[in-house]
């Protein structure tokens, strides 16, 4: 059998945004503060997906800040909807954590003149600075900030060639940002040379539950993707095969390692994935080859580290 568990590749992995839900302009503005203040419940008002994104659309910024993790899937939402976030405490974050969120853009507006926690005085706003930075911070979430590029990144690291398929694995299958993100642009960019094993239906468009009693209320990450006919029978035979499957990605190590021992006596170290979606916590999975985190601590890493020698 391979060992594949030895320190190797960590790599910073954040939640990002399906392209075709960012808008191709600024939006016309009569909020300076959106609705919603993270960790106040009576403020979260939406159960509509689009209704949630014109709070954003309407207002010049929406507070944002660390919760369970640095990574939130409302930045990304924020800035997709022509918004600029307020990122309360960001100077603060780890730099590998979020490591293409375009931090000094997002000061800069944060700190214009007229801008105070939830009030802007426009009798000193420059509304025109404020939409150059906005164009700016646009044209860098649809440059960086998607999942398609996220996907394209991850297999980077791993030299995918493009040509075999990639097998994407779950345990449990309950809403997990990292994961789900990654999938959707996994099958933004490579249709059904992508097998999910389990199915994760919240994802597709065929979904027939009720996607308000998901996590988030189900809001940007369910129903993405096109339900393409899709082989998933006999996984097990087909990793032994190691004929079909380029790749094998691990959606959410915390949820489960499915066939783990199988893949690691066929499939060499480089040619297995980890994704740790997870909020801040000192991951046991950090040593492992190809792991990707979502929230990477310097003094995590290093306490490993230490812990190691």
């Amino acid at each position: 059998m391979r060992n594949n568990l030895c320190s190797c590749n960590s790599f910073s992995h954040p939640v990002f945004y399906p392209q075709s839900k960012i808008v191709t302009e600024i939006p016309e503005k009569d909020t300076d503060f959106a609705t919603i203040i993270p960790g106040r419940l009576d403020t979260y008002i939406y159960d509509e997906e689009a209704d949630y994104y014109n709070g954003y659309k309407r207002a010049y910024f929406a507070v944002t800040q660390k919760k369970g993790g640095w990574d939130c899937m409302r930045h990304y939402e924020i800035l997709a909807n022509g918004c600029i976030p307020y990122f309360v405490g960001l100077k603060s974050c780890d730099l590998h954590t979020m490591h293409l969120l375009p931090r000094e853009l997002i000061l800069e507006a944060m700190n214009l003149e007229g801008v105070s926690s939830l009030h802007i005085d426009h009798t000193k706003f420059n509304r025109e600075k404020y939409n150059e930075i906005l164009n700016k911070l646009l044209a860098h979430t649809r440059q960086y900030l998607t999942t398609r590029n996220m996907a394209k990144y991850l297999l980077d690291k791993v030299n995918y060639s493009g040509k075999g398929k990639i097998l994407f694995l779950s345990g449990a299958t309950d809403p997990d940002y990292l994961r789900e993100t990654t999938l959707i642009g996994l099958k933004e960019l490579y249709g059904d040379r992508v097998v999910d094993y389990p199915k994760i239906d919240f994802l597709y468009s065929s979904y027939k539950g009720n996607i308000k009693h998901l996590y988030g209320k189900g809001i940007s990450y369910t129903k993405n993707l096109e339900d393409l006919p899709l082989d998933r029978t006999n996984i097990e035979n087909r990793i032994a095969s190691r004929e079909e499957f380029e790749i094998i990605i691990y959606g959410s190590v915390h949820r489960g390692l499915p066939f783990h021992d199988l893949v690691r006596q066929y499939y060499p170290p480089e040619k297995i994935i980890y994704i740790c979606g997870d909020d801040k916590h000192s991951c046991p999975y950090y040593n492992w080859n190809n792991l990707f985190l979502r929230e990477w601590e310097s003094h995590i890493i290093k306490k490993h580290k230490h812990k190691k020698r």
